[in-house]
């Protein structure tokens, strides 16, 4: 199934109206077939009636007790892929307010424990210099003073000691010049100093890597139920743990290859030291 924001909208009431639809056609009762899925049959009712959106092993528990077809069963397992993802674009989060992200993001933040940023292009808002930060909304319509404000206010969340956080940059990301020479070198050294929190890990990935998978996009995971996906017109919700997972291991084997500690702060300081040059 190819991916199309517009069918992110519908494709959860899809997927229940389908399984409603595949066990009536089957000829099987909810209560039989909650009892062959080990699930109650109040929980089976909220699936069909969209009230809750099944993961993936329900919807393929529900599929092998109903003898789906292969055919069959592969369009439901995409199209409950697609039920637990969601397409915000950028756009409309533009109309909403930029305000309202902030806020989103910061209850994310609130909620998870351990947080994975994965960064190939730029430095993320929670590291960010106001400088940086300014340069970053340059292309947002509107007066940034507010955003600009909440999120400073974030960054707060970097000294909570019941967090863990670890970013990987790329060297790209840390070198790429979105302001002055000057303001690149100073958001250089407070990578350096946000590196000595005692929940914070910077790694750094630098461009003599032989043979790394090349980087592609900006994520966050977010303990281990939801992915963030950035790209240049908005951004994909991703809630099914096989996506998660996937996320993961591409953190996991870059995360095995980063600088961190000492060793990362030498190349952010040598880094400084040629913009300051």
């Amino acid at each position: 199934m190819t991916f199309d924001p517009g069918q992110l909208g519908r494709s959860k009431a899809d997927l229940a109206e389908a399984l409603g639809a595949l066990r009536r056609r089957a000829g099987r009762t909810q209560v039989w077939l909650a009892r062959r899925c080990n699930m109650s049959q109040t929980k089976l009712s909220n699936i069909e009636t969209g009230r809750i959106t099944p993961g993936l092993v329900d919807v393929e528990l529900i599929l092998k007790a109903l003898g789906t077809p292969r055919e069959t069963a592969a369009q439901m397992t995409a199209l409950a892929r697609l039920a637990h993802t969601e397409w915000q674009g950028k756009r409309a989060s533009w109309r909403r307010g930029v305000d309202k992200r902030q806020a989103e993001l910061a209850g994310l933040e609130a909620k998870a424990v351990e947080l994975r940023y994965f960064l190939p292009a730029m430095v993320t808002g929670l590291l960010a210099t106001p400088a940086y930060m300014r340069a970053g909304l340059a292309h947002v319509p509107g007066d940034m003073s507010g955003t600009l404000a909440r999120k400073l206010e974030r960054q707060a969340v970097l000294h909570d000691s019941g967090k863990r956080f670890t970013f990987l940059l790329t060297e790209q990301a840390v070198r790429w010049p979105v302001t002055s020479h000057e303001s690149m070198a100073a958001q250089l050294d407070r990578l350096i100093s946000l590196s000595h929190l005692p929940g914070v890990r910077i790694g750094v990935l630098p461009f003599v890597l032989p043979g790394v998978r090349g980087p592609m996009n900006t994520f966050t995971v977010y303990d281990e139920r939801l992915v963030t996906v950035e790209t240049f017109t908005g951004r994909l919700v991703f809630r099914d743990v096989r996506d998660i997972a996937d996320h993961l291991e591409i953190f996991s084997s870059y995360e095995r290859i980063a600088s961190f500690g000492d060793e990362a702060r030498d190349l952010l300081r040598k880094w400084a030291g040629i913009y300051r040059s």
